[in-house]
């Protein structure tokens, strides 16, 4: 297995035909198809599916494509420094369910080490895509919540992609909504005072299963549910519908504003919210920063 034939394996990949990343790679195609072949035969994986419609990656061929391009990710790195002589950006990227304290603690790293050394990228996703892209190298962190309903099966998929879970805060959760909301100004809110408002919750695509949901209480029989993709979304449904969704009560004006609260729930469910990292791998100092920056908010986590 050679840096070029994983060079090869990415380009194919990122191509709808064998044909079109020959082309792209400047050779033929019978060299570009031997080639991926015999990598198949050394590695002992089928990567690719082959059609008359073109080409699809297999499951083993996406979790081998994310290894190769940590991998040739290195090597350039390597050789821009001591052989091309450029000065590459270091690169840090992090994968996150929709928490505006995960993005704050981002802003606040990105002010910290500045843009012109770093490349920097956030994902605010579904909660397996969190996994995935820590697993896959996409992202070096991952940002996301466990409790007593989903530890078992999000840590069984922890063990199965070799990551580890570190729990950065626990917290009680929180009735999240706008303050021109009926229920804003009480004390505690019930479940039961929730039945004739909509609960606003992060759709999960393919992996819509109840313990990837990233609100608790998501086996909870709700009268009225919405699904969104998006924070900016979910916030105008809050205002437009009151709407309501359920989270960890860590609050963060400067990014979402001041027209919303979070009211305690009658409830003596916890979460606990933690970074993932690949078992095994270095943090890098970016990454060290970043859960520094996190940990500022253990704090201000309302109990």
């Amino acid at each position: 297995m050679t840096i070029m034939q994983l060079k090869y394996a990415i380009t194919v990949a990122n191509s709808k035909s064998m044909n079109e990343a020959a082309r792209t790679l400047f050779i033929s195609q019978p060299s570009l198809s031997a080639s991926m072949r015999e990598l198949e035969e050394e590695i002992g994986v089928e990567l690719f599916r082959r059609n008359n419609r073109g080409i699809s990656l297999t499951p083993d061929g996406k979790e081998f494509l994310g290894y190769a391009r940590q991998v040739v990710e290195q090597y350039q790195l390597i050789e821009s420094k001591y052989i091309i002589k450029e000065k590459e950006k270091k690169k840090f990227s992090v994968s996150m369910q929709h928490y505006t304290f995960a993005v704050k603690a981002f802003v606040e790293m990105v002010k910290q080490f500045g843009m012109d050394e770093y490349e920097f990228a956030v994902h605010e996703t579904k909660t397996y895509e969190v996994i995935e892209d820590v697993k896959n190298f996409r992202s070096e962190i991952g940002i996301l919540y466990m409790n007593e309903f989903n530890h078992k099966v999000l840590e069984k998929l922890f063990h199965e992609f070799q990551l580890e879970f570190h729990e950065i805060l626990k917290c009680n959760i929180y009735v999240y909504l706008w303050k021109g909301h009926p229920l804003a100004k009480k004390e505690e809110i019930d479940l039961k005072d929730l039945v004739d408002y909509p609960c606003l919750s992060f759709d999960q695509g393919n992996y819509n299963s109840f313990y990837f949901a990233e609100e608790v209480l998501s086996n909870y029989e709700y009268k009225r549910l919405i699904k969104a993709n998006d924070r900016a979304t979910l916030l105008n449904l809050m205002v437009g519908l009151n709407g309501y969704t359920l989270c960890s009560g860590i609050l963060c004006e400067e990014l979402n504003g001041t027209d919303y609260c979070a009211v305690k729930l009658k409830s003596d469910e916890e979460m606990s919210i933690g970074y993932l990292v690949r078992k095994g791998v270095a943090i890098s100092p970016l990454g060290q920063k970043y859960i520094e920056e996190i940990k500022r908010y253990q704090d201000k986590a309302l109990r």
